[in-house]
């Protein structure tokens, strides 16, 4: 069956718009379908494609993080999001971090300017016919979301996002501009000392939170835990997470304070800022009186409060090969959160494999599968991998092939590890000409 599509991609978000590029760059003709802007799920607040809603970093840019070697291996296989995410860059020390509306503006012209894309706007109720990629994302609900559960059968959990203050409401007479460990000054801190910390924690703790429909604790994913969660493990649990002084110096006492809360820049032109791992689904006017109590946010004008929805993902495991596949449907993908990845750079990672094995099978070339060392394809082996107790994942050097000789020191043996990766990227891409010669 060697055909140039249509392709049908259910879904303009990361993941989606990335295999809509993948696939349209190689001259496949592609059915881009998204709901927006007539639907939107209650995470949107744009008509933009690739909106990002939690946060606007992709995290880490270096090669001794999973998550910057990801994103490199995407950079070198001609990734749309990553071309966007570099194009749209704003200050955040080791992290790649975004103007959301600069970012979405960049992958939404693109697709609608590519003359291999027709782009078309309403509420997908079925599964469509093959081939096909399937990327609505993990609010997918209604008769569509029911025809995914009857084929896969779907697990859930809950996730948040940050809120958002403006940056001249911030009091810079406390709080002060550093990136942990020296890497520049990207970063807005707001110190607090040991009673300013206490009171701060008392008060999360009795802060009164948002209902949310099927709430239930356990269920929270560990990369979007709520603050106030993360404080009912234990009074000292956000002093070591979120809220960890490691690195920092407070100008004021020359000391490393008691705690801080980081304020990471949201946009290009530097007028907001969120509160890094402060998802939450407290109330809006507890959020207000909570963290105004975090110095430096007395007067902290909120751009957009925290919130907190309910996400969707299948029960990979057994119905999706490595390639993100239907394993008795060769030519029906699924792609994005809903598979079990976890993160922005991860669901777009998944659309570009996604893109890239459509590719190969429409024209009965050898399969798309790229190297085993890679991370890409680390995601791929662990959303197919046979476990019962499947929970999506972030990329991390732990699920990564090992190295065959032992490296001492972690920061060395993970920069082998990426080393070794993006060698077999570039080979991989030399040598299969039928892959990229047409990009």
């Amino acid at each position: 069956m060697k055909t140039n599509g249509p392709v049908t991609v259910l879904g303009a978000g990361l993941a989606g718009s990335e295999a809509a590029w993948q696939l349209a760059s190689r001259g496949v003709q592609v059915q881009l379908v998204d709901m927006k802007p007539r639907h939107k799920t209650p995470a949107h607040e744009t008509d933009g494609f690739a909106e990002l809603v939690c946060s606007n970093s992709l995290k880490s840019d270096r090669l001794q993080n999973a998550s910057g070697l990801l994103k490199e291996e995407m950079r070198r296989l001609g990734s749309l999001v990553i071309q966007a995410a570099d194009h749209a860059r704003v200050p955040a020390g080791g992290a790649l971090a975004v103007d959301r509306d600069i970012f979405s503006g960049h992958i939404t012209e693109k697709l609608k300017e590519h003359p291999q894309i027709s782009i078309e706007s309403r509420l997908v109720e079925a599964i469509p016919g093959e081939p096909a990629i399937i990327a609505t994302g993990p609010l997918t609900a209604g008769r569509l979301g029911d025809e995914i559960a009857k084929l896969s059968g779907t697990l859930h959990f809950f996730d948040a996002a940050a809120p958002i203050v403006t940056a001249e409401s911030v009091d810079m007479t406390v709080a002060f501009r550093q990136s942990r460990y020296d890497r520049g000054d990207d970063y807005v801190n707001c110190p607090l000392d040991e009673a300013e910390y206490n009171a701060f924690i008392d008060a999360l703790l009795e802060a009164q939170s948002a209902p949310v429909h099927g709430f239930e604790e356990g269920l929270l994913f560990e990369g979007c835990m709520p603050i106030e969660s993360i404080a009912r493990r234990g009074r000292m649990a956000p002093a070591f997470g979120p809220m960890k002084p490691v690195g920092l110096t407070d100008p004021r006492t020359g000391r490393m304070p008691f705690a801080v809360v980081q304020l990471r820049q949201d946009d290009a032109a530097g007028t907001l800022y969120n509160l890094v791992g402060f998802q939450t689904r407290l109330k809006f006017p507890e959020q207000k009186r909570v963290f105004g109590m975090i110095p430096g946010l007395g007067n902290a004008e909120f751009a957009r409060f925290g919130v907190m929805h309910r996400n969707t993902f299948l029960h990979s495991p057994g119905f999706l090969d490595r390639f993100f596949a239907v394993r008795e449907r060769k030519t029906l993908y699924f792609a994005g959160q809903m598979t079990g990845v976890e993160g922005y750079v991860e669901s777009a990672a998944s659309g570009l494999a996604a893109g890239l094995s459509m590719y190969a099978r429409l024209h009965e070339l050898p399969e798309a599968g790229l190297p085993e060392s890679s991370a890409i394809a680390s995601l791929g082996r662990y959303i197919a991998a046979d476990n019962r107790h499947f929970q999506p994942m972030n990329i991390n050097f732990g699920i990564m092939q090992p190295l065959p000789q032992r490296v001492k020191g972690k920061e060395k043996r993970y920069l082998a590890l990426s080393e070794r990766a993006l060698s077999d990227i570039d080979h991989f891409i030399s040598s299969r000409p039928e892959l990229f010669d047409r990009q």
